[in-house]
């Protein structure tokens, strides 16, 4: 079965926004399944607009501004 957008239901999203890039939990469902955390990066290119980059390694502080954003992402997969 290909993949539908229209059955990826989007329960939950927030974003911590550094100077020059933006990191966002999410959690989807797709099809009323099983429910998902998504982590993604963008990064500020020369313009001001985001570009999805890998997510790869974080520091200390991306990673202290996401734990927050991931135990609230928490109470949407139960």
């Amino acid at each position: 079965m290909a993949y539908d957008s229209s059955l990826d239901e989007c329960l939950f999203s927030k974003s911590w926004e550094g100077n020059t890039q933006r990191i966002t939990v999410s959690v989807y469902s797709y099809n009323k399944g099983a429910k998902k955390v998504q982590i993604t990066r963008e990064n500020k290119d020369q313009e001001g607009n985001y570009k999805f980059v890998k997510l790869g390694r974080m520091n200390k502080q991306e990673t202290e501004e996401v734990i927050p954003l991931l135990q609230e992402a928490l109470s949407y997969m139960s």
